[in-house]
């Protein structure tokens, strides 16, 4: 197995002891992105519209840095602080993602990393 390590440095650094993407075999697998402005450390904004772009922007960095697109996307996870914001997120994931859409989990959590309201980790494919 050939294991080679994604990192963009126009997307946050790891906050732990993870990659921030690992390609195998032809596949990305993405860590979770959380709506962290990677040039000041801080969250985009309060609000789960503000941070979920800024989550786009960050999975967008880390897709390039590997040669890929939003289009090689095949699995999709959200996860989310409150479950009433999942139209939001929704209406903002819908302007990057495009049919044929990747499949997709959403889910409420407890808590997220550092009081983040929306997390989303992919997998893509060469």
């Amino acid at each position: 197995m050939k294991k080679e390590i994604i990192n963009s440095k126009n997307a946050p650094a790891a906050i732990g002891p993870y990659s921030q993407a690992v390609k195998v075999n032809g596949l990305l697998f993405v860590s979770g992105q959380l709506g962290l402005d990677p040039a000041t450390g801080k969250f985009a904004g309060e609000d789960v519209e503000s941070q979920c772009e800024q989550v786009f922007k960050n999975l967008d960095a880390v897709l390039t840095e590997a040669g890929m697109t939003f289009d090689n996307v095949a699995k999709a996870t959200v996860y989310l602080a409150d479950i009433k914001d999942f139209g939001k997120v929704n209406t903002i994931y819908g302007k990057y993602f495009q049919a044929p859409y990747p499949a997709r989990a959403a889910y409420a959590v407890k808590d997220l990393p550092s009081g983040a309201l929306v997390e989303i980790e992919v997998i893509a494919a060469e």
